[in-house]
Parts: C-alpha cells; structure tokens; sequence
C-alpha cells in the first residue's frame, strides 16, 4: 500500500487500448476520481481518438492513442493477449516505483510470476488481500478463474473439498477477446451454444494453486488442476459468467450459508444471497454473487460475475485501488444493466 503524498492523482499508463479489457479500463478510469490517464498505447491506432475505437466515449474524453511510452506514470495495466505481456516487458523498461497489472495469463503461476527483478502476486483480493497491499506488480486473475475460485475458497478454506469437484459454466462472447474468429462471429454465435476445451480450460491450473494454498494436497488425482470436472460453454450471449458448481458435501444447507457468508463478510464485491440470481444482476458491475444450495447430499454452488468487469478489468482497478491504499471501492460503484 503505496499512497501518493498530498492527494495527488494516480497517473497511469495503458498498453493495449483498444481491445475488449482495455476499453472497460478507460471507461472505468476515465471516471476514477482518483486517477489521471497519461497515454493510451496502441500501434495501430496511434493519432485516432479513442472514442473513434469506443465509440460510446464519445464526449467523455478527447484523449488519443499514442505509439509512444514515457515513464511518467505511477501505474502501468497490461491490457495484451496471452504471452504478449511477458514479451512486451522483456523489450521495454519501466523504473522499479512504476507498479504493473498485468491482466494476460503470463505471470498468474508461482512458476512464471517474475521477469527481472519484478516478481508478480496474484490478484485475487478474497484471497491474497494483505500481499495485494504490498505488492508492487499484480497478476490479474482470469475470468472463469475468478468466477470459480470465488466460489469453492470457502470450502477450501476449511478443507472441505474431499472429492470431485463437478463445473458447467457458460460465458459471453467478449471472453473471446475482439478479434474474429470462426466461434466469435455474431452469424456463428447468436442462438448457439457450444462447449470447448472440456476438462482442460486453461485456468484450471490459476484455480488449483489457489485452492492448494488453503487446502493443501488438493490434487487426488495427480492432475496439474487437481480433481476438478470442468465443462465450459460458449454462451450466446455478449458478456457476463455463470457457473454451477457440485461436490459431495456432509455440511447442511445452514452450515454451508454461514460459511460462505463468514467467508465474505469482509470483502468488498462478492456477496452472497438465498434468493435466486441472474446474469443481469451483475453485468455492468465488479460484483460476484454467489448462491449455495444443498440437494441430497450434494452442495451446489451457483456463481454469477461480469467477465470485463471482475473477471478482469474491474478486478485490475480494484488491485490498484489496494496497491495505493484507495477506498477498494472507488470508481467501481457500477449500476447493472437490469434491463
């Protein structure tokens, strides 16, 4: 937790603009009413306009892209494509005050969390919040990562995952990322629904160190991911996660509730409710909201984000918010888009 002396506003640097993470990250910093966006980086849109890429900025800011960098930032977001990050940092240098966000998969592993003498923590404030506050580089988790850690670190918590942990779990089309591909097309992906990468989604691995740090030995089976079953789906729908969740579980429906709440009680965006949810409840916003029901002798967990927003680019803003010692909260107080 760095503060900056006599209120001065956060100067921050953005690489990759023009994408889907980097749009909601001037959407949400250009509000921030603690921070001043330096530069916007982008290659090939250097000299347009933003609101020439976000068209709904128009009005809200006349900044332009730049193919240019300049150290004169006190935070640096890393809104690039998987092994861009890494690459993008092994050419070019930033001093050591400068904090990094990075929101690609490149340094979310113990593994690979360093380049330099930069060393990355993982962001995940329900999970890493006091090491969040001293870090000086962030590794911005994944979507479904966060959808999913966020509801099984409870029962970790407690070691209570004992068996097969059952997932299904269907996202938007901006999960994607902007460009075109043959299952991103709008022809393709409107009133279709498909599944891809079963059992072997890429987070699963960001998830499984997670749930190893509270309940160690969570890998029954010898697999990277431990003995987690996962199915995702490509929803038809444009942005936001829901996750269904199942395991065998001795807890009663009371016991499983108060967990989950105690759990939370202090966290600023993920809450927990008996009432039934929906995407609608949370796309626009950098809530998660989780639901916990009992069946049997089965403990279902529904788990409900915004994959722009908590799944990535709110969760940057809020990482920064703790970096710097800022209300967790600020520009993040976000109305769902309801109806």
């Amino acid at each position: 937790m760095v503060p900056l002396p006599g209120g001065e506003k956060i100067k921050a640097g953005i690489i990759g603009g023009a994408g889907y993470t980097g749009g909601e990250m001037l959407r949400i910093l250009i509000n921030h009413p603690d921070v001043k966006i330096e530069f916007v980086h982008s290659n090939s849109n250097a000299g347009n306009y933003i609101y020439q890429v976000h068209t709904d900025l128009f009005g809200d800011t006349d900044i332009k892209f730049t193919d240019k960098l300049t150290h004169n930032i006190d935070v640096l977001f890393l809104c690039v494509g998987h092994g861009d990050a890494r690459k993008f940092l092994e050419a070019n240098s930033f001093p050591a005050h400068i904090k990094i966000i990075d929101l690609s998969q490149d340094f979310r592993l113990a593994a690979k969390s360093s380049i330099g003498d930069r060393q990355f923590v993982y962001g995940l404030p329900e999970l890493n919040r006091d090491a969040i506050e001293k870090a000086s580089n962030i590794a911005n988790p994944g979507c479904f990562a966060t959808c999913l850690q966020l509801g099984l670190l409870p029962l970790a918590s407690k070691q209570l995952i004992n068996g097969e942990v059952h997932i299904t779990a269907t996202t938007g089309s901006t999960g994607a990322g902007q460009s075109l591909s043959a299952t991103s097309h709008f022809t393709w992906r409107n009133d279709n629904l498909s599944v891809y990468k079963a059992f072997e989604h890429q987070h699963l691995k960001e998830i499984s160190e997670s749930l190893n740090n509270l309940q160690p030995g969570f890998k029954p089976q010898g697999a990277d991911w431990g003995n987690i079953s996962f199915i995702p789906y490509r929803g038809d729908f444009t942005r936001g996660i829901i996750a269904s969740i199942y395991l065998d579980s001795d807890l009663t429906v009371e016991e499983a509730v108060k967990l989950y709440t105690d759990y939370y009680a202090d966290a600023a965006f993920t809450h927990v409710t008996g009432k039934n949810i929906d995407l609608k409840q949370i796309v626009n916003t950098n809530k998660c909201l989780l639901q916990v029901q009992k069946h049997g002798n089965k403990l279902l967990i529904i788990s409900i984000l915004d994959n722009l927003l908590k799944g990535a680019s709110g969760q940057a803003v809020q990482n920064m918010n703790l970096l710097f010692g800022l209300d967790e909260k600020a520009g993040l107080r976000l109305k769902a888009t309801a109806f």
